[in-house]
């Protein structure tokens, strides 16, 4: 009997061993394959196939920003002026003043800052939050300070614009922004500084009115873009906003911090398909030692009928 059970022991110890070479060798060979092997998701839209669309609601931000730089009843006598103050991180700011869109910024680590010029005489400032769906928060409260133009013979000053406090595009994509100039007085010197380091844009224009920015930023990544300009009289007006390049965002330029250089990702790949040949392992065992468990049960049946246990 003791013989059997040898003999039985070392068989299913021979099977269990073959078995868990063979699942790690498919397991390996899986992973092995590289992206490109695989098929590839199908695009849309499909010949026959139904689209759907929806949205997703959330609540407003319940709590504002407040502006801390400058304090009111200051009065500036040169432009721009910096307005900074404490928000909710990852919402963005616009500025106004006298209710007129004035900039934008990302809130970032629960403060912000940003330039912008002021209308002759009085303005009145207030900032106010944006979550992702352009919902709007509490205004901040409110500060008063005053512009006075104290050069001789001061004339009309130039003021900057736009519908859009903050627009995006992919890397290597054209992103294009109207913006509007009044005031002033012809010819105007534009100068747009895009946040990501690359050179000014500069050119002119003769007259007032809308115009358009454009340019493709290499990464991802929110960016600061600052629009100045200056009118025939030397006479300056500034309007920040926020330039998005889409994509995730990297401690290494854009690339993935688990991928291969070609960003493909392929060591995640190999990492998740390992974790099924892991699981496989312990049910193999369990399984040949059950399976052990009801040979051992046949052969004592067969001794006690007298027949041969082989």
């Amino acid at each position: 009997m003791k013989n059997i059970h040898t003999q039985i022991n070392n068989r299913y110890f021979v099977y269990c061993i073959v078995s868990i070479i063979f699942a790690c060798l498919f397991a390996f060979l899986v992973s092995s394959l590289p992206v490109s092997a695989q098929a590839p998701p199908p695009e849309n839209p499909q010949s026959g196939a139904i689209g759907m669309q929806g949205s997703i609601t959330s609540p407003p931000p319940t709590q504002g920003a407040t502006i801390t730089v400058p304090s009111s009843g200051q009065t500036f006598s040169e432009q721009p002026v910096t307005i900074s103050g404490i928000c909710p991180n990852g919402l963005l700011i616009k500025l106004f003043k006298n209710n007129v869109f004035a900039g934008s910024v990302q809130c970032e680590d629960g403060s912000y800052s940003l330039q912008t010029d002021l209308f002759n005489d009085q303005n009145e400032l207030i900032a106010r939050v944006f979550d992702e769906l352009d919902q709007a928060g509490p205004d901040s409260n409110i500060v008063v300070v005053t512009f006075e133009d104290n050069r001789a013979g001061a004339v009309s000053r130039p003021t900057l614009s736009s519908n859009f406090a903050k627009r995006g595009a992919n890397p290597g994509s054209n992103l294009s922004w109207p913006i509007i100039l009044s005031g002033g007085e012809g010819p105007y010197a534009v100068s747009v500084d895009w946040g990501d380091g690359s050179a000014p844009d500069l050119f002119s224009r003769d007259f007032p009115g809308t115009f358009d920015i454009n340019h493709a930023y290499e990464r991802p990544g929110v960016y600061n873009i600052v629009v100045k300009v200056t009118d025939g009289n030397d006479n300056p007006a500034f309007l920040q906003l926020v330039g998005v390049a889409n994509g995730p965002l990297s401690q290494t330029d854009g690339s993935s911090a688990e991928g291969g250089d070609d960003g493909s990702g392929a060591t995640s790949t190999i990492r998740v398909l390992w974790q099924p040949a892991a699981l496989l392992i312990p049910f193999i065992v369990s399984t040949f030692w059950l399976g052990k468990k009801y040979e051992l049960r046949s052969l004592r049946n067969k001794i006690e009928r007298g027949e041969r246990p082989f």
